[in-house]
């Protein structure tokens, strides 16, 4: 079948350098949209709709979708603002203009060369360099961790931030699972080429089936989880109301109501320090209090190892709210 192609000059952001890794589509030149079953220019609307097959490329960033909805401003106008002017060329309907929010409908799927998104439905604003996906079957994925939600996952590249909400999981390369209602993962920011050539790399792991290695612009540093946590080793189920993981120790830090369950054995505290990695954990109780346990005869007991002081990944800022105007409608 014929496809129809479009090359939307965002001349506003030509001058930006390119970011073939990342999910950002703030980054690079003109905006190419393909299509099988057509694509509508509402002169009037500042809109370009493209149907069946939709796909838009731009600076190693792919997205294809059912449908895709490009809505588009003069060069330079704020947010909201609208005209009717047409191309001082005549050559392309945008030419001089710049989108501002490209949204995304049914099997959306989102890629680049280390990293992939896919939902339902997907709305990125320019403005705010934020991708709001929504709908069945989230996920972000990059060469050593999968990101799943329920509710939405929010990725912000240029703030190197994902929020997933609402059942969310965070599942490494080495099988580790972390979920909890809210989750937000933090990835290490991407070293100039100079740097990364000349320091040393970090112990090889076996990336996601699909995905090559990962640069430092898509490991993540580390991983904030709000409400229900619950992180599983090959031995411990170990729960709590907040907790923060970093993939670069294995090593996790929950606190509040902590529970560590192994077998029929249960320890209760106020903190627990769990490495991923060995399935070593620690459980502290809070100034005043004493940790508690039920242990039975003849069952594995969890082990209480020390934890060195310094390897603790500590927490810092909530989860920011929603991203206004990038919320699927």
């Amino acid at each position: 079948m014929k496809r129809l192609v479009l090359l939307l000059a965002l001349l506003a952001l030509l001058a930006l350098p390119v970011a073939a890794q990342n999910l950002d589509l703030n980054q690079g030149g003109p905006v190419e949209i393909t299509a099988n079953d057509g694509i509508e220019w509402r002169q009037q609307d500042q809109v370009v709709i493209a149907r069946g097959n939709a796909r838009a490329v731009r600076g190693g960033v792919t997205v294809d979708a059912d449908r895709l909805i490009a809505r588009y401003r003069p060069r330079g106008a704020a947010q909201g603002t609208t005209s009717t002017a047409t191309s001082p060329s005549g050559d392309s309907p945008l030419s001089g203009g710049e989108i501002w929010r490209l949204e995304a409908e049914g099997n959306v799927r989102v890629t680049s060369a280390t990293e992939r998104a896919q939902g339902q439905r997907a709305v990125y604003d320019m403005d705010q360099a934020v991708m709001v996906l929504s709908g069945r079957g989230l996920s972000l994925t990059t060469p050593e961790q999968t990101i799943t939600a329920r509710d939405s996952l929010e990725y912000w590249p240029q703030r190197r931030m994902a929020v997933a909400r609402g059942g969310a999981v965070v599942v490494t390369s080495d099988d580790r699972r972390i979920a909890a209602d809210t989750l937000v993962a933090y990835f290490l920011d991407a070293a100039p080429a100079a740097t990364q050539a000349a320091a040393p790399t970090p112990a090889a792991r076996p990336p996601i089936a699909g995905l090559p290695a990962a640069n430092e612009g898509s490991r993540i540093d580390r991983v904030e989880a709000y409400g229900g946590v619950d992180i599983r080793t090959a031995d411990e189920v170990v729960r709590g109301e907040r907790g923060v993981y970093s993939p670069q120790t294995g090593l996790a830090r929950l606190v509040g109501g902590v529970r560590i369950t192994r077998g029929e054995n249960q320890l209760n505290g106020q903190e627990a320090i769990v490495n991923l990695r060995t399935g070593v954990s620690r459980l502290i109780s809070a100034p005043g209090t004493r940790v508690q346990g039920l242990v039975l005869p003849g069952q594995q007991q969890p082990t209480q190892a020390e934890v060195p002081q310094p390897q603790r990944p500590a927490a810092r800022r909530p989860a920011p709210p929603p991203a206004r105007g990038a919320s699927p409608q």
